[in-house]
């Protein structure tokens, strides 16, 4: 397992946690609170979009 900085938890609605690392190597990783061992790992900038995407609405359909 890589050596991940990870972010205090982002708590949505009830128990939605999530948590956003990164590593020394320029890779970030999200994971639900509490399992930090299964995570979804990209590189920094797929993150950086993934996020913008999602404040803009591009993943309302999901809703």
């Amino acid at each position: 397992m890589p050596d991940i900085a990870w972010e205090a938890p982002y708590c949505s609605e009830g128990n939605n946690c999530f948590r956003i690392g990164t590593d020394t190597e320029g890779n970030a990783y999200i994971a639900v609170a509490g399992q930090e061992d299964a995570y979804l790992s990209d590189t920094r900038e797929a993150l950086r979009a993934l996020i913008q995407d999602i404040k803009a609405g591009k993943a309302d359909h999901l809703l």
